[in-house]
């Protein structure tokens, strides 16, 4: 089943799917991979696992300090592949990979593509790629039946937004803002008519990612776009009240307008 149609078949039963974000190996390999559990186990849709890069070009300063520190206590790409192989295996969500080219282009495009398939996941966001300067990753992609998925912002053109939903597989990664991950996002009719030329420039579901942190933003997002993607904030709670604390948290997305 390709990501896309996986994605719909989960859409049946929900209104909109939540996808989170963990930087593998930060702030331990055992603690990132217990927050996967933890994650799962309050009801996650789909999970990003970020492969930690010295330089990730797309990431505010939280995700950026977690790059930094999993990388100075020596993880590697191959751990970090091993650590999605098991929680591919271990769980009935969709895993993807999300890191900068740098990481497949030195590990060798068609041998990380090529893993990432035996290994269990579904796909790759890798954002510092033009989709024109990928055509080895994409067609690697397509040769392994995974979903390259590619980015929307507010300043793509609806021409340029054809252009690369033709490119793209399993959803379009709709970027909420400009600028980095972490800051605060506007959630207002300027996301929405945004949204809207999102919608109508692809047929794959769209997720909206950069600045999400309650349930009253994910509510706005219903109707507007197909998942909604939580970064910063899980990793800025876990830094402060443990792991443990995710699980409650990502429940409370679920409700309008939870009693804090």
């Amino acid at each position: 089943m390709g990501l896309d149609t996986d994605i719909r078949k989960r859409l049946k039963k929900k209104d909109i799917l939540l996808m989170t974000h963990v930087v593998l190996g930060y702030p331990s390999v055992e603690e990132s991979f217990r927050t996967i559990e933890t994650m799962v186990d309050a009801g996650v849709d789909l999970m990003e696992l970020q492969i930690p890069f010295s330089e990730p070009m797309a990431d505010g300063p939280v995700i950026v300090r977690a790059n930094q520190d999993a990388l100075q206590q020596g993880i590697g790409v191959e751990a970090c592949l091993d650590m999605a192989e098991e929680a591919a295996r271990s769980f009935e969500i969709p895993f993807l990979i999300m890191t900068y080219y740098n990481i497949p282009f030195c590990y060798g495009v068609e041998p990380f593509v090529s893993d990432m398939a035996r290994r269990g996941l579904r796909g790759a966001i890798i954002p510092d790629l033009p989709p024109e300067e990928g055509q080895i990753y994409l067609k690697a992609m397509q040769t392994h039946d995974l979903a390259p998925i590619l980015i929307f912002s507010p300043t793509t053109s609806d021409v340029r937004m054809r252009q690369v939903s033709s490119r793209a597989g399993g959803f379009i990664y709709c970027v909420a803002r400009r600028g980095v991950t972490g800051a605060a996002t506007a959630f207002s009719d300027d996301l929405t008519l945004y949204l809207e030329r999102c919608r109508r420039a692809c047929n794959l579901p769209l997720a909206v990612g950069f600045g999400i942190r309650n349930s009253e933003d994910i509510d706005f997002l219903k109707g507007k776009a197909d998942i909604a993607v939580i970064g910063s904030q899980t990793i800025r709670l876990m830094e402060e009240k443990g792991v443990a604390s995710v699980g409650g948290y990502i429940r409370g997305l679920r409700v309008t307008n939870p009693l804090l």
